[in-house]
């Protein structure tokens, strides 16, 4: 089809669903199925599920790339043994890949594509979501006790920050603005769940995966010294070993589904606007043709945002952070009836409803960490979202 435009800006305000990175993915609305479910096999019953749904549509696709044809949209909690996830198949989907743009919608649909005017949210007030500042640096203080303890390696803590507007916000206004300044992540938007993460999960096209693993953090200083800043970054042993536990446990719980799996032997410099992060690309060939949803739920949570080991780390966040982190650190993608897909972690991002905002941020704690610096690392990161709200 003709270029309908940039496809944040084509997002209605109701039943909007997006993936987007640098004007390339899917943005779907309305819903033809959903699902809302909780508990260990979460991902096991969504599979179930989709399958079902397939077997209900008939499908006619001219295009045949990867995110042609039905899709589903996945937001899934970062506990999914007490949180809910959810899983939707838009009505109509809108996609582009590679300089082509396709349309997916029922034969009766003829969706009109149009950009429409977003208002601005009014005056925005701040105030402290489970635990202020100091009650949070004292939280971290307290991790590095029981790091330093031997309890466990490396455990994620997050923190929250409220935020209430003058007037019900749009979604779409902080989607523009993440789209326009966050071209290297991925924008994406589902229930009321809306942010920018730079962290890839899984992309699966046919037999190829990859992750892109990032942790080990650090603010950017301005053009002159930025590259000061990156080398102390690759040589800190407190932000290596941060990323050395992330690495282990995605390679750890991706290879038994893999023929083959490469994973750099150091992590390179990943920049964006307020951070850098120390990241690394792994790539691999699947053995067989493994179920995606199957393969995420084994590999979430990787230790870049719950900690290591996986059982302990996430016993202790539900002991120390107080508060529930919902779809916050979650699987969040889409994939298609062919199996293909894209799944990033919900990091950089706000749930919305209404004119209430929660913001999250979160940080790598191990036994070197400083509580005063995560805590400055955790502001840092909330201003990715602070900044779309306020532009």
């Amino acid at each position: 089809m003709d270029d309908p435009g940039r496809l944040i800006d084509l997002l209605p305000r109701e039943q909007a669903l997006a993936w987007v990175k640098d004007d390339e993915g899917l943005i779907g609305w309305g819903e033809l199925a959903r699902l809302e479910v909780k508990g260990p096999d979460t991902f096991e019953q969504a599979s179930r599920w989709w399958q079902e749904q397939l077997t209900e549509i008939a499908v006619s696709d001219d295009v045949g790339i990867p995110g042609t044809g039905p899709i589903l949209f996945v937001s899934a909690a970062f506990d999914i043994r007490t949180g809910a996830s959810v899983f939707v198949v838009p009505r109509v989907v809108l996609g582009r890949s590679g300089g082509r743009t396709w349309l997916t919608a029922p034969t009766d649909d003829r969706p009109l594509l149009a950009m429409e005017s977003v208002p601005t949210p009014g005056a925005i007030r701040y105030a402290d979501g489970a635990q202020t500042a100091a009650a949070w640096t004292s939280t971290v203080a307290e991790a590095v006790t029981r790091l330093r303890a031997g309890d466990l390696d490396k455990v994620v803590l997050a923190r929250d920050l409220m935020a209430t507007t003058d007037e019900p916000l749009d979604p779409r206004h902080l989607l523009r603005h993440l789209a326009d300044r966050w071209t290297e992540c991925w924008t994406y938007e589902l229930e009321g769940l809306v942010g920018a993460t730079p962290e890839l999960l899984l992309r699966r096209t046919g037999s190829h995966v990859t992750s892109r693993v990032l942790a080990g953090t650090a603010a950017r200083a301005g053009r002159e010294q930025d590259a000061q800043v990156g080398r102390a970054l690759l040589a800190s042993a407190k932000n290596q070993d941060e990323h050395r536990y992330a690495i282990a446990s995605l390679a750890d719980t991706l290879a038994p589904f893999c023929a083959s799996l490469d994973v750099p032997p150091a992590p390179h410099l990943h920049t964006l606007p307020t951070l850098m992060h120390l990241a690394t690309d792994v790539q691999g060939e699947l053995a067989g043709d493994p179920d995606l949803l199957s393969i995420i739920g084994a590999i979430h949570p990787t230790a870049a945002v719950c900690g290591t080991p996986r059982d302990v780390a996430l016993d202790l966040i539900a002991e120390l952070e107080g508060m529930d982190r919902d779809r916050y650190a979650g699987p969040v993608g889409w994939l298609d009836a062919a199996g293909n897909g894209e799944f990033g972690v919900a990091l950089r991002c706000a749930q919305i409803e209404d004119r209430a905002l929660r913001l999250f941020a979160g940080c790598g704690i191990v036994a070197d960490s400083d509580p005063e610096a995560e805590l400055a690392e955790a502001q840092v990161k909330l201003l990715a979202i602070r900044d779309a709200l306020e532009s």
